[in-house]
């Protein structure tokens, strides 16, 4: 029974413990964080003009976690003052298991 339930225990935690999300900062200067509700997630670049603040890079998600990814990166990008996180590529992994790359950006137009 223990090891029936040792098993289980680490299943699920390769399902849901592994997923990660890595911001490093690229561009110059301070935003004022930003609302992670208002984080866009673009597949395109935006007609609009924009400085990129970061690269994104997040792995290790379950390919029906979509909305879970896209919150995440939101949460993890507004602290820099992230209008959007473009993601440039993505793909499902050996493993089975999806990842994204882009960029966090914030608009040069903003009040």
């Amino acid at each position: 029974m223990k090891r029936y339930f040792l098993v289980l225990l680490c299943i699920l935690l390769m399902i849901s413990g592994c997923a990660t999300v890595e911001i490093t900062k690229t561009g110059k200067g301070y935003f004022s964080a930003t609302n992670p509700n208002d984080v866009e997630i673009l597949m395109t670049k935006p007609e609009r003009s924009f400085t990129e603040i970061a690269t994104v890079i997040t792995q290790h998600w379950p390919p029906g976690a979509t909305a879970k990814m896209h919150n995440s990166l939101r949460a993890k990008s507004a602290p820099l003052g992230a209008d959007a996180v473009i993601l440039v590529s993505s793909g499902i992994g050996p493993d089975g298991l999806f990842w994204a790359s882009g960029v966090a950006i914030r608009y040069n137009d903003k009040k």
